[in-house]
């Protein structure tokens, strides 16, 4: 592993499966164990808010608290194990060429817009509700309970020597990508992130692009894209 976390792959993507998620919309879907999945930032500066949740017990979910503190670092990059609320390991990045992902900064919201932004900016399309959008078109019982902190890839999200956060433009680049070993079987649930009121995309959403390895199907076949 290089010193700032940059570690390419060696895997091939002739090999994966292939979906492409659109500025501002969502994904869910259930990963297993033994998978490889990769997220790629195509143009960017693209924050990808994530969230992470057990596929068999739901209320077991990625816990930011645990992650940081197990690895005694505030960022996400190569070695560092995705940890859930019961301190068990859900995957572990593998491979990144961007170097480091911020999960202080939270999802954006409804509030959160209105609260920094303005009054105006409340309707805005945003994180959240992306997230519970997904969750209700998916036909599993999930709510608004089961959201907790997530990871937000390829975000930019310094803290101030006064312990502020910072949302700052990103350090990603169209092509960079971070990859990960799923360990158990879980759900992942992505927003394409939709804000505009700060540059933590730029101030232009663009694609991003997923990709899936099976271990036991190398030739790889199309999963379906599934909301």
């Amino acid at each position: 592993m290089a010193m700032n976390g940059i570690t390419p792959s060696n895997m091939d993507p002739k090999h994966a499966t292939r979906i492409l998620v659109q500025a501002g919309d969502h994904w869910l879907h259930e990963l297993h164990a033994g998978q490889t999945f990769r997220i790629v930032d195509l143009e960017g500066n693209q924050a990808v808010d994530t969230f992470f949740l057990d596929a068999r017990d739901t209320a077991e979910r990625y816990c930011a608290q645990t992650t940081i503190r197990e690895q005694g670092s505030i960022h996400l990059t190569t070695g560092t194990r995705i940890l859930s609320t019961r301190g068990r390991e859900l995957l572990r990045i593998v491979a990144d060429t961007c170097g480091r992902h911020d999960t202080l900064g939270g999802a954006c919201a409804a509030e959160s817009n209105q609260v920094r932004y303005g009054l105006e900016k409340r309707p805005m399309h945003n994180c959240r509700d992306s997230f519970l959008l997904a969750m209700a078109r998916s036909g599993r019982n999930l709510t608004k309970r089961d959201i907790g902190a997530n990871v937000n890839f390829f975000m930019n999200v310094p803290v101030t020597p006064e312990g502020k956060l910072d949302f700052q433009d990103g350090i990603s680049a169209a092509g960079k990508y971070v990859e990960m070993t799923v360990t158990r079987d879980v759900l992942v649930l992505i927003s394409n992130c939709p804000q505009l009121n700060n540059p933590c995309n730029g101030w232009n959403p663009t694609p991003v692009e997923l990709l899936v390895w099976d271990p036991w199907r190398p030739s790889g076949a199309r999963h379906p894209h599934v909301h």
